[in-house]
């Protein structure tokens, strides 16, 4: 020992268990960190599930969901076991159009192209209800149909061609109608009511739609009420993956000659009587 450390009154400790000393009080803050983001994890774990759930159930609600395709009724436009996602929001800014694919609640009015067994238990609902919310598992009552008649239209099947008419023009749908099948193989002539659609799938043959509630309230048409959204764009199996567009027969000017101008013509109907009675009101004053 030196005088110098003489002088301050105490041994200095070696260099080698200084740095011992500093090494492991470096560390255990280290190890003590990775124990604490590792438990906040799992902590916040079932925040962020419930949260991802709650998002996914809002935007389902509110503005896109993906539907399962349970049967052959819209073949080959749709597949059995398709995936579509369909826009809840669209027809608030646009009215429902002829050719849009449209899925709608068949709830206290048809019944189902398919059975389903009733869950066996609660949990077992529970799951089908999350399935049948995203897509995973068909809905019972939820059916998907082309829209061939809106709301005033004179659908009628079929032409000295056998082909379906809406407001006296012939539709070509070969573009979307199932191979080998004719446009209809009932007789059907109806105007479709306002606020209602005449709706088909494009496997005739196999497909259970209007035609087959002639008998019901709306002569087989149903409410635009129970529409919940348009089916836009097929996304699952991925090799099949495509928009779901409006057919160009639809887009013929010679179809909107009834149905859409009614109002229309109504309201000039309307207007034309009483220009000419302010008129002659005017003409007597003088």
């Amino acid at each position: 020992m030196t005088s110098e450390s003489q002088e301050h009154g105490a041994a200095r400790r070696p260099v080698e268990d200084e740095v011992d000393v500093v090494a492991e009080e470096t560390q255990k803050p280290a190890a003590d960190g990775k124990k604490e983001k590792k438990g906040s994890f799992w902590k916040e774990l079932p925040v962020l599930v419930v949260v991802a759930l709650v998002l996914a159930l809002i935007i389902k609600t509110f503005v896109v969901q993906a539907f399962y395709i349970p049967s052959e009724s819209m073949e080959n436009t749709l597949l059995k076991n398709d995936r579509v996602l369909v826009n809840k929001i669209v027809y608030h800014t646009r009215d429902i159009e002829r050719g849009d694919v449209v899925v709608f609640s068949g709830v206290d009015s048809w019944d189902g192209e398919f059975q389903m067994e009733e869950p066996s238990n609660p949990v077992a609902g529970f799951f089908r209800w999350v399935g049948t919310a995203f897509g995973l598992v068909p809905g019972e009552k939820d059916y998907i149909k082309r829209v061939i008649g809106v709301g005033g239209d004179h659908v009628k099947c079929c032409d000295s061609k056998g082909r379906i008419t809406v407001n006296g023009t012939a539709i070509d749908e070969e573009s979307y109608l199932y191979p080998g099948n004719v446009p209809s193989d009932r007789f059907f002539d109806i105007t479709v009511p306002d606020g209602r659609l005449w709706v088909m799938g494009d496997h005739r043959s196999v497909s259970l739609d209007s035609r087959s509630h002639t008998g019901d309230a709306g002569g087989g048409s149903i409410p635009v009420s129970q529409v919940v959204g348009r089916a836009f764009v097929i996304v699952w199996p991925f090799n099949r993956a495509t928009s779901i567009d409006i057919p160009d027969t639809f887009a013929q000017p010679a179809l909107q000659a009834l149905g859409d101008s009614v109002p229309l013509v109504a309201g000039f109907g309307l207007a034309v009587p009483l220009v000419l009675v302010r008129r002659r009101r005017r003409g007597r004053r003088r």
